[in-house]
């Protein structure tokens, strides 16, 4: 029986065995703009950091690029999560992370060993402060990195997530992106007015009644109506209640629930700017509004805000559930799938339970869909999923690609409407081709700020619903992780191209350029220099590699394996 090596050497680094290097190599970024990336244009060595009792030295095993690093690049210091000079203390990004414990500090050892391996849940908070992975915590463009008590006793717990010796680095570590992906779907919208929370009762209020309303019990309404009717009703309802009523709005307060009464557009739109975090507006129309309504669309994502509607005079009636996963057998249209979350959502689309039975891709430009056709196309012919790929640049007039889209949804509309192109037009034109209680998924993140004229209509008429979510939690993050280690979604799909840590630099830029319709993926600890290379060229320059992609040309735990057999 002849040793083998190679085979030894992986072995070792999988239990973190290895001999530790002297050294620990990373990215620095030195403030706003590219030439602030990197020492003098690329990685610097530093010297080994070892942990203290309370700590823990962590190897970074793969590292996804998020155009949120792109944010960081371009911002610098004014990136709302960096809050410190960096030219005195660069930032290190990466936070799309799979890592392997090396050292435990004295304290830590029963509780961890090395070859343990985890994810991390970027967004870390310390008494309500944002400490994120790869922002104001080093990230995973390097090597090595400490985990201290903040990522360990956060406010929400421990933000280390176990996974399995088994597991692969580059699915797990894209359980980051994708647990934003699946939150947009599970999240859990409220039917009733926020328990202990603040009403506000704006408007008209003639001939409208609190329904199933009387049963709920916020701690406070603000009462600023006209008809002394619906008044009265309210008034009764809170003595007998115990909810406080306030007459008259201040002018400055944020609302958890806003109750829009009659079709006044400019009211609603006072209204929205209004909303706290998680609000709900309700719109209850007794008669059409006459034009579309200015809404802040980045709020309505960044912020998880809903708005709902009714057109009978029973105000609860707009507290239905809200539908957020994919409707079964439904149409489905993914604007802006030709991007690296856009095609996680289409990756998402034919991959779970309750397909639906058509689903429309459109991207800007028929060269960035190529390789979605190429990808996505037989997956769906074998699922029985009737896929339809239509790029803008095919078709020049604008009302002419807007008819084909609704002749796509074979002249009914769409179900779900899922918006990743980050402009007010893309959630505009979802609006004018949705079938009654469609849900728009505003994944897109459009700056706060950024006003969109929607038509509010048909969310109190037909009963479409907008959704916004943005990020995740550590429970997202563990659901995310259960749903790769089942084998449910193979977040693999998602790599367009690999590099080794020299690599980070010119990954970045691609990722900034839009070079790649999925993701990038860095393997920050290979012992031989990989630059950055697209599945597509890996033939040419690792054949032994290319030759453990599947049939459709995507990687796979098999591929990743002959790299570290290579590269180690």
């Amino acid at each position: 029986m002849t040793s083998d090596p190679i085979g030894s050497k992986i072995e070792q680094y999988r239990k973190s065995e290895e001999p530790l290097s002297a050294t620990n190599r990373l990215w620095p970024l030195y403030g706003a703009g590219w030439e602030n990336l990197g020492k003098e244009g690329g990685a610097m060595d530093l010297p080994m950091p070892h942990p203290g009792p309370d700590e823990l030295l962590v190897r970074h095993d793969a590292v996804g690029i998020c155009f949120s690093d792109i944010k960081v690049i371009r911002a610098g210091e004014k990136h709302p999560r960096i809050h410190r000079s960096m030219k005195e203390q660069p930032v290190v990004l990466g936070h799309e992370v799979a890592l392997t414990v090396v050292v435990a500090g004295e304290n830590l050892q029963e509780q961890y060993k090395p070859g343990d391996r985890f994810i991390v849940q970027a967004d870390i908070y310390i008494g309500g402060k944002a400490y994120a992975y790869g922002y104001e915590l080093q990230g995973g463009f390097s090597k090595y990195s400490i985990i201290d008590w903040r990522v360990l006793n956060g406010d929400h717990g421990n933000y280390l997530i176990p996974v399995k010796p088994e597991d692969g680095y580059a699915e797990v570590a894209l359980c980051e992106p994708w647990a934003c992906v699946e939150a947009s779907y599970t999240v859990v919208y409220r039917t009733q007015w926020q328990e202990g929370g603040v009403v506000w009762l704006v408007g008209d209020g003639r001939g409208v009644s609190l329904g199933a309303a009387v049963d709920w019990r916020p701690a406070k309404v603000v009462l600023d109506v006209t008809d002394s009717a619906f008044a009265a009703q309210v008034r009764t309802w809170a003595a007998s209640a115990g909810v406080e009523i306030q007459e008259g709005d201040d002018g400055s307060a944020r609302y958890d629930d806003i109750v829009v009464l009659g079709a006044d557009e400019a009211l609603c739109a006072r209204a929205f700017s209004r909303m706290a975090n998680g609000a709900i507006l309700n719109v209850v129309l007794d008669r059409p509004l006459a034009r579309a309504v200015a809404v802040d669309i980045g709020r309505m994502h960044y912020d998880h805000l809903l708005v709902v509607g009714t057109d009978t005079p029973d105000l609860s009636a707009a507290y239905t559930p809200v539908r957020t996963q994919l409707k079964a057998g439904g149409r489905c249209w993914i604007l802006g799938a030709a991007g690296p979350m856009g095609q996680m959502h289409l990756l998402r689309a034919l991959s779970m339970p309750g397909k639906p039975a058509k689903v429309v891709a459109t991207n800007l430009h028929t060269v960035r869909m190529k390789p979605v056709r190429k990808q996505f196309a037989r997956q769906a012919a074998e699922l029985g999923v009737e896929i339809v790929f239509l790029s803008r640049d095919a078709i020049t007039d604008e009302e002419a690609f807007l008819q084909q889209k609704w002749a796509e949804s074979d002249g009914q509309g769409y179900d779900d409407v899922v918006v990743m192109a980050p402009t007010t037009e893309a959630v505009q034109q979802a609006a004018m081709v949705v079938a009654d209680n469609a849900v728009i998924n505003v994944f897109a993140g459009l700056a706060r700020g950024t006003l969109v004229e929607l038509d509010l209509n048909p969310v109190a008429q037909r009963g479409v619903r907008y959704t916004g979510t943005s990020g995740s939690s550590i429970e997202d993050l563990r659901h995310m992780r259960d749903l790769v280690e089942s084998k449910q979604l193979p977040t693999n799909h998602s790599v367009a191209a690999i590099a080794g840590l020299e690599g980070v630099g010119d990954g970045l830029r691609a990722v900034a350029e839009g070079q790649f319709a999925g993701k990038v993926v860095i393997y920050p600890n290979l012992n031989r220099p990989l630059p950055l290379t697209p599945l597509t060229q890996l033939e040419t320059v690792l054949p032994q590699v290319a030759a453990k992609l599947d049939a459709d040309g995507m990687w796979t735990r098999a591929a990743e394996d002959e790299l570290l057999r290579v590269m180690l």
